[in-house]
């Protein structure tokens, strides 16, 4: 190649590199994550996460609980709550939307399970429930352990409106009917009957 002639140093090149054939561009591929199905273990650490946040929002205390027999009736009603439906919640009378069984559950377990039941009922605007607890006769050393518990948490949830031992068809006071008050939802969707009613 000459410094003088650049046309003759372009001819130059063009020699030398007559024989190159540019290189194919290989085909990449593209990876496309599936919605569908998460990396082995990420589903159960969402979960674990999840859990572990419901657990921080739970406001369910448990340092003192006051034990109850394992033969003792539960009944707890809020100011407000109609003395019928109270009774018809007492009876049986009102369909069973939801149950919770809290046998062989440690406390804490049982702990959660019942604060998340709850918040799962008002989510799907599910008013009646019964949470099986078992009596606990033979539990040691403290009998009636879970239903005791019950007896303490359930009324610390706003949502509970009442609760009672059930009937023998039921469980009878190994078991509690929960009445749940109406999700937020649902509330708004009576005002508006209502007052669609009265424009009638």
């Amino acid at each position: 190649m000459s410094d003088d002639d650049p046309e003759q140093d372009s001819q130059a090149f063009f020699q030398a590199m007559g024989d190159v054939k540019p290189l194919q561009a290989q085909r990449r591929v593209v990876l496309k994550r599936d919605n569908g199905a998460a990396a082995p273990g990420l589903e159960r650490r969402r979960q674990a996460a999840q859990a572990e946040q419901h657990r921080d929002e739970n406001t369910l205390a448990g340092e003192f609980i006051e034990p109850v027999d394992p033969l003792d009736f539960l009944s707890f009603q809020r100011p407000g709550v109609q003395h019928g439906v109270f009774r018809n919640l007492r009876l049986g009378k009102y369909r069973i939307d939801a149950r919770l069984d809290l046998h062989r559950m440690s406390v804490e377990q049982a702990r959660d399970a019942v604060y998340q039941f709850v918040r799962d009922c008002l989510a799907h605007d599910i008013r009646c429930v019964l949470i099986t607890h078992g009596k606990g006769r033979d539990r040691e050393p403290q009998p009636a352990l879970l239903k005791s518990c019950v007896a303490h948490w359930l009324p610390q949830l706003s949502q509970v409106l009442a609760f009672h031992s059930a009937q023998k068809q039921h469980g009878g006071v190994g078991a509690t009917y929960v009445l749940l008050r109406k999700s937020d939802r649902k509330r708004q969707e009576n005002r508006e009957r209502h007052a669609a009613r009265r424009k009638l």
